[in-house]
């Protein structure tokens, strides 16, 4: 294993090193040591709050907005709590317990960070 990442475009193992750039001999494609990195910094998901706060795993957040729960006639009213929070690849990005309803899956964008400024 030589340490060099793959070839973004066609995803050859065969790459190497050109002075600052990687080459790719199969399909002859060239990019930047720094691309390579922002590349890798790009895997990681960063999940915002409705007004734009940073969420993590463990965060405890409010309901923004009352929300329908599908197939009842029950609404989860704004200023609810959810502790704990767990972050989820998805549609509903947001995995959490929510008090007098259970566990449910949330939208980021209907949700504010407890205890935090707007950080944008």
């Amino acid at each position: 294993m030589s340490g060099l990442p793959n070839c973004p475009k066609c995803n050859s193992e065969y790459t190497y090193e050109d002075g600052m750039m990687f080459v790719c001999p199969e399909c002859a494609h060239e990019w930047s040591k720094d691309a390579s990195a922002d590349a890798e910094d790009e895997d990681t998901k960063v999940v915002r709050d409705a007004v734009g706060n940073i969420l993590q795993d463990g965060d405890t957040v409010t309901i923004a907005k009352d929300l329908k729960i599908k197939g009842s006639n029950s609404v989860v009213k704004v200023g609810t709590k959810v502790q704990n929070i767990r972050l989820v690849d998805g549609d509903h990005d947001i995995d959490g317990k929510v008090p007098g309803f259970g566990p449910m899956g949330l939208k980021s964008q209907f949700v504010k960070k407890v205890g935090a400024e707007q950080q944008v």
